[in-house]
C-alpha cells in the first residue's frame, strides 16, 4: 500500500519516506479474482431506472449490491450500466457506505466511508469522508479520502485541513502463535472539516 498526503511539509516527508519503507508488509492480497464473473445483485426499499443502454438507476434505502465475494452497502445508490447493461460504476452514500470482498486467500477487506465511489471496471474504490480501510491480520488505514485498487492492491491517502492519514501495521504471526488482532479504528482528535 501506499500512503500520500495533500501538502507535505519538511519533516512530513521525512516521516512518509520512512512510513514508506514500512508498507510492503502491509501489501494485501489481491480482491477474488472470479468475482467479476459473477451476476451482480441489488436490492434497496425502491429504485428509479433509465431503461436504455448506458443507463442508470437510482436505488434509494437499504441498499445491498452483491457480487461473489463483494458487498456493499449504504442508504443510496446510483449504479452506472454500459451498453450490455453490466455494471460500471456504483456510487453508495448515506448511513456509513460499507464496502468488503475476500481476497483469494479467504482474507476479509473491509471499507467505510461517508460517500464509495466503486469503478467496476478499474476494480478501484474510493472513499471520502472519515474513511477506514482495514484488512483482518494485515492492518488498517484512515484518512479523509482512501482509493484501494482491488486488483494491484495499491492505496493512497489524503487528508484535508489539519487532520492527518493514519496507518496501523500488524506483526507477521510467527508459527504456533495467535494471529494478531486489529485494534479498533480511533477516532480523529481533529473535528471534522467546516466544524470547529
Amino acid at each position: 500500500m501506499m500512503s500520500t498526503a495533500r501538502s507535505c511539509q519538511p519533516s512530513r516527508v521525512v516521516k512518509l519516506a520512512l512510513l514508506g519503507l514500512g508498507l510492503a508488509t502491509l501489501q494485501p492480497a489481491l480482491a477474488r479474482q472470479d468475482d467479476r464473473q459473477q451476476p451482480a445483485n441489488i436490492t434497496a426499499k425502491s429504485f428509479d431506472a433509465t431503461q436504455q443502454a448506458n443507463g442508470i438507476i437510482h436505488y434509494k434505502g437499504n441498499v445491498l449490491l452483491t457480487q461473489g465475494t463483494l458487498k456493499a452497502t449504504g442508504a443510496l445508490a446510483t449504479v452506472y450500466l454500459d451498453a450490455d447493461n453490466s455494471v460500471t460504476r456504483v456510487v453508495i452514500t448515506g448511513n456509513q457506505a460499507h464496502i468488503e470482498q475476500l481476497d483469494d486467500n479467504g482474507n476479509l477487506m473491509q471499507g467505510n466511508a461517508a460517500t464509495l465511489d466503486y469503478d467496476n471496471v478499474k476494480q478501484v474504490a474510493v472513499l471520502t469522508g472519515n474513511a477506514t480501510v482495514s484488512q483482518k491480520g494485515r492492518g488498517s488505514a484512515k484518512g479523509d479520502q482512501l482509493t484501494y485498487n482491488t486488483q494491484t492492491s495499491q492505496m493512497t491517502g489524503e487528508s484535508n485541513g489539519d487532520g492527518l492519514v493514519q496507518m496501523t501495521f500488524l506483526p507477521t504471526p510467527k508459527p504456533g502463535a495467535a494471529p494478531p488482532k486489529a485494534p479498533a479504528p480511533s477516532q480523529s482528535s481533529h473535528p471534522p472539516q467546516g466544524q470547529h
